[in-house]
This record gives C-alpha cells, structure tokens and sequence, in this order.
C-alpha cells in the first residue's frame, strides 16, 4: 500500500478481498447504459420526453442531453457542449472513467482509494455541484 496524499488520505492498492470492485461495475453500467441507449435509437424508438417540459414549457437542467450525446457521437463536440454544457462534462468524465477503469481492471494495476475525505472538502464539492446545475439550468433557459 502507498499512501500518495497524507491530507486526503489517497491510497493506491490492490482490490481487497471481498471488496467491491467499483471500476468493474462503473464500467460494466456506463457501458450497458451507453449499448441499450445505442440500440434505442438505432431501433427507431421513440425519444425520451421530458416530463418536466412538457408541463412547465421550460427545460429541465438535463433537457439536451439525448442530443448531447448524439452530436457527441458524431464528433461535433461544439454542438453537443451548446445542446447541454453540464451533460457534455458528464459524459466527458464517464468516458476518462472508463479508460481508467478498463486500463486498471486490464492491467491488474493497484487502485486509488480515499481514506477520509474532510469535512470542507465535501461541503466545498457539494458547493459546486449545486452551482454547476444552476449555472447549466440557467444557460438552457437563457438559450431555449
């Protein structure tokens, strides 16, 4: 085991028996979730409705992320960060996650863990989750 940050806590090591995997199952939902999207849309369904929409006739803070994903699996990166900037981050991250997961899970490489994660620091990121679905939700009505 090797201890990497001592403030945080970071540590880099072996899956532990018994424990979970959490690269293996980050892996294995984002990559179902994207497979049954994928088939969804390549069957012709219907596009999911957004509910909140279609009862407010604003957009939700999520609303543009079905397009998002399209443009982005189209390579247009532009126009998927205008469709929903927050989703486009999302999905950016979920892909950097799963690299990072199959090269660990491939490769049998020690994974980092955190050991605690003080109390400001969890404030402070929950501070900028809410600011980011604000800022989002304020730019998808600015620009509807």
């Amino acid at each position: 085991m090797h201890r990497f940050n001592r403030r945080i806590g970071l540590y880099f090591r072996p899956l532990a028996p018994l424990e979970t995997d959490f690269e293996f199952l980050f892996l294995g939902v984002s990559s179902g979730f994207a497979s049954s999207c994928y088939l969804w849309l390549t069957f012709g369904l219907p596009w999911p409705r957004c509910w909140f929409r279609c009862l407010t006739g604003l957009p939700c803070p999520t609303c543009g992320a079905t397009r998002c994903a399209l443009a982005l699996t189209h390579g247009d990166l532009l126009s998927a960060l205008r469709q929903n900037p927050l989703m486009f981050v999302c999905y950016g991250s979920t892909i950097l996650v799963n690299i990072y997961a199959a090269v660990v899970l491939l490769f049998r490489l020690p994974r980092p863990r955190l050991a605690r994660v003080p109390a400001e620091v969890k404030r402070v990121l929950a501070v900028l989750v809410l600011i980011g679905l604000g800022a989002n939700w304020i730019y998808l009505l600015a620009y509807r």
